[in-house]
């Protein structure tokens, strides 16, 4: 059971995100069957879970979709089906014969929810990608890293999974009210480079206020300041340390040993933060993890 249980997805199989989206709304409790390509269907069994786990939560079946037969089969299901989930390149559910205009046909109260790296049209729709690329036009990239270094690609959880699969999801719950209302359906066209763009947005406000460089590791969030860093301990490992409000940054300086350190006091003066990071880290580097965890 969940807030969506009751709700029925089809989801044609995939990778990254599409599947992603899927287990989001299946841990919420929507009945989601997944049409996978015959000879590669995932069992049910909850003793016998897939081991990827981004398949977790629904049904699986076989369907060849180049038979007309599978493509019926797939129609049947979406009549009953309140959303549809795809993945594919731009073009290619329609020459299946399973695209929005066919699967609205047979149920005018279908969300369709449709998951590229660059949009449905475009000068781009059509080539092919990955993560990082997305991540890199969407404006993400060029702010992760370390001054006067590369970029840093954080895996590909921005584009796939948070660009991408989580705001589709949240596009096809949101679309499915919608439909409840006003009883007609609708393509949610979720691009990850879209998406990455919109989760730059607290970034773009920072910029606006005078608060974010566009410099690469100067900035409070992105390592720059000496309170925000991840610092290696005397056993190798390292420990994060997050100590942006007063409150917490005053429990740093008493673990530390560095309470009424003049220098210290001027947190937020940036001219202070490569010094501050330097002696910070000399401290740090003194115990183990485990130690100061």
């Amino acid at each position: 059971m969940g807030p969506l249980a009751g709700v029925r997805i089809v989801e044609i199989a995939g990778i990254g995100p599409g599947p992603f989206a899927a287990m989001m709304l299946a841990d919420m409790g929507a009945d989601i069957i997944r049409v996978d390509r015959a000879g590669q269907v995932y069992g049910g069994d909850p003793a016998t879970p897939p081991k990827d786990v981004m398949n977790r939560g629904r049904r699986s079946i076989g369907v060849d979709l180049k038979n007309p037969e599978g493509v019926e089969t797939v129609l049947g299901l979406v009549e009953k089906a309140d959303a549809l989930i795809e993945g594919f390149r731009p073009g290619v559910t329609e020459r299946l014969g399973i695209g929005p205009d066919a699967c609205l046909a047979r149920n005018p109260k279908l969300v369709y929810g449709r998951m590229t790296g660059w949009g449905q049209d475009g000068p781009m729709a059509q080539m092919a990608g990955h993560d990082m690329n997305y991540i890199a036009i969407g404006g993400a990239l060029g702010a992760i890293g370390r001054p006067n270094e590369r970029p840093q690609p954080p895996l590909n959880l921005v584009g796939d999974f948070g660009g991408g699969g989580m705001l589709l999801a949240f596009g096809i719950a949101c679309g499915i009210i919608e439909a409840r209302m006003s009883g007609k359906g609708q393509v949610v066209d979720a691009a990850m480079v879209d998406g990455t763009a919109v989760l730059t947005t607290f970034m773009h406000g920072f910029m606006a206020m005078g608060l974010w460089s566009d410099e690469r590791g100067v900035n409070m969030l992105d390592t720059g300041a000496h309170y925000y860093e991840v610092y290696e301990c005397s056993d190798g490992k390292f420990l994060s340390v997050g100590a942006i409000e007063p409150q917490f940054y005053a429990e740093l300086l008493e673990k530390t040993g560095l309470a009424g350190d003049e220098e210290f006091a001027k947190q937020n003066d940036r001219s202070m933060w490569p010094h501050l990071k330097e002696r910070l880290a000399a401290v740090i580097a003194t115990k183990t993890r485990d130690e100061w965890a």
